[in-house]
């Protein structure tokens, strides 16, 4: 981790402020970003990419923003984050309604789990 990344990722914190009180943890190579212990959004390379669902995905394909892709013995893989819009870095209500809506669908990711649980 560069500098850069470091200072991407605390002005994204920063940023994040107007959603809760986000923090980040390095990993994936990059840090990911959590609400009340719930993952809300990743950072990899200077991108900042925010937890979708069933329910906000199509406002992420809406704009063209694409999933986050990695690749694994030859096989890509994406999980259930998506670019953010550049709104969000000019925009504090930009930055609020994307981030709430992040933070919901990793409350519903949440929920299901603890219903396969039980």
């Amino acid at each position: 981790m560069g500098a850069a990344d470091q200072e991407f990722t605390e002005h994204v914190l920063d940023l994040m402020q107007v959603v809760g009180p986000v923090t980040a943890r390095r990993m994936f190579g990059g840090y990911g970003l959590f609400l009340d212990g719930l993952m809300i959004a990743l950072i990899i390379k200077r991108v900042l990419y925010l937890k979708a669902d069933a329910l906000s995905k199509d406002d992420f394909v809406s704009e063209g923003l694409a999933a986050f892709e990695y690749h694994k013995q030859g096989k890509p893989y994406t999980l259930s984050y998506y670019e953010a819009p550049e709104t969000v870095f000019d925009d504090l209500d930009a930055m609020r309604e994307w981030g709430n809506n992040a933070y919901g669908a990793a409350l519903r990711a949440a929920a299901k789990k603890v219903r396969k649980r039980d």
